[in-house]
This record gives structure tokens, sequence and C-alpha cells, in this order.
């Protein structure tokens, strides 16, 4: 079976049963609560309260009890009076048209329940008729006003949506009803605690409050709104410390509310939002002042922000600063004058009350006009603001009959008007209700003022929708703290500047500071996590946002840079001048002992060696890391190659050559010193190609060895393939070494030991330096120290072997004679024919 299946079966059972009850007879009505005309309105009106107690058992609460008259209720009560009296009194809003009323005294849910089926159960009509067919079905109402409360109010529309009777509740402000599904034909003149809830959520994030209390109101009204705070106020970050309900029966000072006001004070909570309906909530407020828990910020939600049903509890004032949501304050002109007309008319008047009429029966008030024998109650802001809820309701009816009648083009027509024809008038009312049929109107903030003779409030800020947005002056509270400090309402004090939050509990709120590390920054978006910076990016300890890292690399223009290349620049311009000092004195014995046309070559090889150096200035490209050290290696290889060969035929010349002179012949015929510096140069030029392709140098931007730095370098610097060459070199030096070694005892011109023997120690001693320091440094002076090394190494190579003949050729020409070179021969025949 269908819900509404369902529900239409339970109304035809509850409508048979109300027939009965009332013997489906026609009875009179008393003139306070009803009004002949030519279209009802209901109106239901708590005039009394019902009786607190947890039910026992299924009863029918009498709503005429000693000391239950609502003073509010009766202001609604009359607001919906003086509303009809002046619609039918108006010749522009439905002229020649009058409208009556049916008022109930809803202090109960039974009584809400008898009001509704007594609405829906009009004389003379069956339930046969009704089943047939709901559209055609017409109650003795066109509308309802009313009820007050979120339960009462659920329940009238969840029986009066089969019928589609529009029932526009001027206080029943729960979200739940919002849903057209299940109440298709209720509107309310109050805005929806959907936008309250949004409403409060940003009034505790402009105050910057983190961890509150919330106390609800058992019901509907309480629940919902509580569990719609604590989701949304979750989402935002905020943390619910301790959740409370305070129950239908509570008591002011009773043990369920002595363990409830004790438990919300044992979370040390600045800021507790009190999300109740104003009869528990004085009973809470009751208890919070006989336990006296002060010093607190109390949230007030819009049903007690500015009633005085709650102001008025002794020693209220002493309780902090109490904030709320409120409706904003509307005034019903000539409400006031007509409730003291209705006061003097009916002071002093005892009306009969018949039996079997409705004024007798105990779901009404059977002495309604009794309160007003002592005095009548004060009108305050609160009671007008809801009374003019409910006198909008009464004209937003009489204006959608107003169209539905016909009456704009200037004759109002009398025909029968079904609900859901009104219903659909009344929702075209774009400018009152939006598309669930909630008001459009918006909240004012308040806060309490104790600062005069009496209690009062204070308009602070507002809320409007849509979207849900805060107006706050916060110049305008007066909190209760030292010199009107802003409460904070936090589990632990905000950290310093750069450290994150570790939740050390439940509640994300409660944490203990942590500071973020090196390369990673706390951002105001989220404090609980460092996040790290980004490549390109460096942070210290404890920082809140990264900075840029200085790009390094060795540039042209730096003092380091500049010594650099006067050295290397020296080293060129020497060679240059050594090459053409040979070219000079290419017949001289001196520069044909250090080999001739050979010396050229090897000049060669060091000034290329020495260009390369030039790639390790500015920014690395792809051409500059493959030419930074490829070329120094194959050019300091046919240097060594030319030196080793050199000595080699010195010593093999003055040693070897009378004893082996068949090898000597074969060695000079086919060219042996050439050919060897040619193998041995197309071994280093394949080992650096092979270096080149399968290590490539690429130039790159490293990250990882100075956080504040980027340094671009070429990669695969210290690669295998630049190890095998090196290790290449480093077995030509050794050769070279040792031929020099053997041709210590040559004569004088022709003994090239001691300085070939320094410039390759120095060659060694450069690099095992620079992969020393290689090792323990990476820095982005590294590229400065393998120049060195380098420059090292040639230097050494050109100084070792050029520097003396250049300065014999220069400053001891008398050496540089063939006599010279003669006699020093023929010596060391002596001496070696002499052995």
């Amino acid at each position: 079976m269908l819900p509404w299946d369902t529900h239409l079966l339970g109304l035809q059972l509850s409508l048979a049963c109300c027939c009965w009850a009332l013997g489906c007879q026609e009875m009179k009505s008393s003139p306070d609560f009803s009004l002949p005309g030519d279209y009802l309105i209901a109106g239901l009106f708590a005039l009394h309260t019902g009786y607190p107690g947890v039910r026992r058992k299924p009863e029918v609460t009498l709503c005429d009890r000693p000391n239950s008259f609502s003073g509010h209720g009766y202001h609604l009560f009359q607001a919906m009076r003086f509303a009809i009296e002046q619609i039918n009194n108006s010749t522009s809003l439905l002229p020649n048209i009058t409208l009556g009323y049916e008022l109930y005294d809803v202090c109960s849910d039974s009584a809400n329940v008898y009001a509704v089926l007594s609405i829906l159960s009009p004389p003379g009509t069956r339930l046969i008729e009704i089943q047939r067919n709901l559209s055609s079905y017409s109650p003795k109402v066109v509308a309802v006003i009313g009820p007050d409360t979120t339960n009462r109010a659920g329940t009238a529309a969840a029986m009066l949506s089969p019928f589609l009777v529009p029932l526009i509740s001027y206080s029943a402000s729960s979200a739940m009803l919002s849903s057209k599904r299940w109440y298709p034909s209720f509107l309310r003149t109050i805005p929806s605690d959907k936008n309250q809830v949004k409403t409060i959520v940003l009034l505790l994030q402009r105050f910057g409050w983190v961890w509150i209390s919330l106390v609800g109101s058992d019901g509907d009204y309480g629940h919902l709104g509580v569990q719609a705070l604590e989701g949304q106020a979750t989402r935002k970050g905020i943390c619910i410390a301790f959740k409370g309900v305070v129950p239908f029966s509570a008591r002011a000072g009773d043990e369920r509310m002595q363990d409830l006001i004790l438990d919300l004070a044992r979370v040390r909570t600045t800021v507790v939002v009190v999300y109740a309906n104003r009869q528990l909530a004085r009973v809470f407020f009751e208890s919070v002042v006989l336990a006296k828990l002060t010093n607190k910020v109390w949230v007030a939600s819009e049903d007690w922000a500015i009633s005085t049903h709650i102001a008025k509890v002794p020693g209220i004032q002493g309780i902090g600063t109490v904030l709320g949501v409120a409706a904003r304050p509307r005034v019903v002109l000539g409400l006031k004058d007509f409730e003291e007309a209705y006061f003097r008319a009916n002071k002093g008047v005892v009306r009969p009350c018949p039996q079997g009429s409705w004024c007798s029966s105990n779901q009404l008030c059977r002495k309604c006009w009794a309160f007003m024998q002592d005095k009548m109650p004060t009108l305050g802001t609160f009671s007008m603001s809801s009374a003019y809820n409910a006198y909008q309701a009464v004209y937003t009816v009489a204006h959608g009959l107003h169209h539905l009648l016909g009456c704009p083009s200037g004759a109002c027509s009398r025909g029968l008007v079904y609900p859901w024809q009104l219903l659909q008038q009344i929702r075209n009312d774009t400018l009152t209700f939006d598309d669930s049929g909630d008001s459009l109107s918006g909240y004012d903030i308040i806060t309490w003022d104790w600062s005069g003779p009496k209690w009062t409030f204070r308009v602070i800020g507002s809320s409007r929708w849509p979207p849900v947005r805060l107006d706050i002056n916060k110049t305008k509270i007066q909190w209760h703290r030292k010199n009107n400090q802003v409460p904070k309402s936090v589990c632990n004090q905000d950290c310093s500047e750069g450290y994150r939050r570790m939740v050390t509990g439940v509640h994300h709120c409660c944490f203990m500071c942590v500071s973020c590390e090196a390369g990673t920054f706390l951002n105001k978006s989220d404090l609980y996590r460092c996040q790290p910076c980004g490549k390109e990016e460096w942070a210290p300890e404890r920082s809140q946002t990264c900075f840029p890292r200085t790009v390094v690399f060795l540039t042209w223009h730096t003092p380091i840079s500049w010594v650099l290349l006067a050295t290397n620049t020296l080293l060129l311009l020497l060679l240059v001048g050594t090459a053409g000092l040979f070219g000079l004195h290419l017949d001289t014995p001196v520069v044909k002992s250090a080999g001739g046309r050979l010396c050229f070559l090897m000049l060669g090889s060091l000034a290329v060696g020495s260009c390369s150096l030039y790639c390790f200035f500015g920014e690395p490209t792809l051409p500059t890391c493959l030419l930074r050290l490829a070329p120094f290696a194959l050019g300091f290889t046919v240097f060594l190659s030319c030196l080793t060969i050199r000595s080699f035929q010195l010593v093999f010349i003055f040693k070897f050559s009378a004893k082996v002179p068949t090898f000597y012949r074969a060695w000079v015929q086919n060219h042996g010193a050439g050919l060897f510096v040619v193998f041995s140069s197309i071994a280093q030029l394949l080992i650096c190609l092979m270096w080149l392709a399968v290590w490539t140098p690429l130039p790159t931007r490293e990250y990882q060895r100075f956080s504040q730095l980027v340094v671009l370098e070429c990669t695969q610097a210290n690669s295998q393939g630049f190890m095998l060459s090196f290790a290449y070199n480093g077995l030509l030096s050794l050769s070279a070494f040792v031929c020099s070694y053997l041709g210590k005892d040559l004569p004088e011109n022709y003994n090239e030991a001691k300085c070939v023997t320094f410039s390759l120690l120095l060659n060694f001693v450069s690099w095992i330096t620079f992969f020393t320091m290689a090792s323990v440094y990476q820095g982005k002076y590294l590229p400065a120290i393998n120049m060195l090394a380098v420059l090292s190494s040639l230097y050494g190579g050109f100084s070792g072997y050029f520097l003396p003949k250049c300065y014999v050729i220069l400053c001891r020409p008398d050496l540089n004679s063939t006599e010279y070179f003669q006699a020093s021969i023929q010596d060391y025949t002596r001496r070696w024919g002499s052995t």
C-alpha cells in the first residue's frame, strides 16, 4: 500500500471518530473563537500551555488548567482577528467578500489533532465522497493559520497535505517542514531553521569560536536543530565538546538538569549554543542560575532570543553574554489599540457557556474570556514579531483569494474555492515565499542589554540570503569580560607562527603544536599539515611561506670567475707565445732536442684543453656540457703520448740503440713514435666517444645539495666514462714518469726527469685533491674546483716541459748551441764508455 493511501486510510478513521465524538451535529460557537463569513480561515493558537509531564498512556490534555494561560498565544490569537476585521472593512482587498474564522486553542498535541480533524470534517460530507475525489473535497475552511511548534505543525501538515489545504505557520521553523514531498501544502511566514543554522555557524566563525557546547530541547525543533548545527559546524571546523538535551518533563534544579549543567561545566567551553523552545529554555536557564554557571557566551535560537519569558528568570543577568538570532521585529499597526478596545469591551463580562458548545469542550477554552478579568497581557517585541507573522499569514490567504476570485477585475465572484486552487495561487507569491514555501525575510543578530533599568536587547547585525551572509557591528556588543574583550572558546590556544597542529584526542580542535621542518611551510588554510615547498622554493624551519631558491652556476662576472678566466687566458697566451718562440728557433738544438715539430702538437693539445675550460662559465647547455671535459681529456692524452714517446726515444737512443740496432732501425723506418701517438690518441678518442654517448653530460638543475639554491650543472660530470678516460691518462702519465726516470742520467741537455716528474706529480696531486673534495663537497663551487684541477694539469705539463726550454732560448742562448750539445754528448759517452 502506498504511503499516501495508508495516510488517507488513517485520516478516514480519524474523521469517523471525530464525527462520532462531535455527534456530527451543528453546534453553536463562541463569538470569540468563530466568526461567520463567505470563506472561513482556521487559526491554531496555543492560548494555554499543556501539561508537560511524560505521557504514560493516550489521554486528552485539558487546556484550561489553572495558571496555564499563555499571553504570547493570546496576542497571536488577536492578531488574526484584527487582520480579518481589517480585511472585511477594506474596499480594495476582497471587496464585498467577508472572511470568517474558526479559532482553536491548541495547547497540546491532542488539542492540535482535535482541531485539525474538526477542520476536515464538515457536516454532511460522507467518507465515501472524500475517497472518490480528493480534488473536489472542500473542508469547512479554505486555509489554516498555525500552529506554533514544529511537532504540532508537522502533525497538522501531514493531515492536511492529502487534501492540499494550505497551512501557513507563523512559528514552526524546522527545516524538515520544507520538504514538499511530505508536506506539499505547508508554508510559513517565519524563516526556515535551515537559514538559522547557517547564520549561527557564521556567527561562531566570525568570532573564532571553535570549541562549543550544544544544548537542545526535547522534540523535533530541538533535536533537528542540534543535529543540523552539529553537521554544519563540524564541516566548518568547529568542534562540539558537549551535546545535551533538556527533557520535556524537566524541572529547574531536578536531578536530570543538575547532571546536564554539571556535564556542561566540566567541558569548560566558553560558548554554549542553546537551540531550544521557550518553555524548555526557561527550565534550562533557571537551572543555570541555580548552579551559578557564569562567564559564558550563550547563543540563542530564534524561538527564545528576545523572549521576555526567558529574560524574566530571576538572576539571569549574571550568566554572561547572550547573543541570538531573532526574526526581524515587525509591528502590526493598530493591534495594541485593538486589544485594548477588546479588553475594555469584555472586562467584567461573564458569558454563559452552554453545554454541548465548542467553548464547553475540554479541547477549547471554556472560560476564554476570563483571562481578561485581571489584566491584559503585555505586548512585547517578541510577541509583536510573532503576531506580525500570524497577521501576514492571514493577508497572504486574503491576497490569494483576491486573485483567485477575480477581484482585480473589479468584481469578486463568490464561487466555490477548493483548497488546492488557493494553495496554487498562494505559492505564486514569489515575493513572500521561495520554492520550498519558506519565508524570504532575514534575521537580526541581537545581544541582551542590562545596562538600563530593565532588560532590553540591541540589534548588532543582520543575516540575509540567498546565499546566507552575515553583517555584524562588533563595537555594539558589551561583553561580560574585563576591557570588553571578545571571549575565546578554543580547546587549545593557537600555535605560534610556523607550528602545525597535531591532534591529540577525538576532536581536531584539541592539539599540540609541532614546528614545521625546513623545506615546508604552514599555510593558513590548513593548520594541521606542513606543506612542502616547490622544487624552485625553500623555507627555513617554522616558516609560513616559501621563498624562491637562488639559481647558481659559474657566471662570468664573479671574482672567482675573473681569476680563473685570467689564469686560463694567461695559459693560452703562454702557449701561443711558446709556439711562436719555438717557431722562430725551430732549427736550434733546444727545440730539436724537445721534439722539433712534435712540440707544436704538444702545445696545440694543451691549448685545446685550455679552450675547453671556457665551457665551465655561464648557464650549462648541452654543447657546453659536452665540451667541458672531453676535449681536455683528449688533448691531454695527446700531450702525454708525445711526452711519453719523447722520453722513451731519448732513453732508447742513448742506452739501447747500440745493443738492439735492428729494432732501432725498424722503429725509425716505420715511424714508431708517430704511430704510438696516433694509436694512443685514437684509443682515448674512442673512450671519449663512448663516454659522451653512454654517460652523456646533460644540463640539469640540482635541488638536493642546498636547501636555498638551485645548482645548474652537467649530469654525469664524474661518470664512469670520465673515470675511464682519467684512468687512461693516468696510465700514460705513469708511462711518461717511468721513461723520464730512466733518463735521469742522460746528458744534461736531454735530462728532463726532474721537470717532467714535477709536472706529473702536480697532475696527480691536483686530481687527487679534486676527487677528495668532490666526495665531501658538492657545492656550487665544485665546477670551479674542477676547473682548477684541469688548469693545474695544463700548467704542470707546460711548465715542466716547455718552460725550461723557453728559459734557455730567452735567457741562456749560450746553452742553445750545437757545440754545447756535442760537448754534453761526448762527456756522457766518455762516462758510459769508461764504465
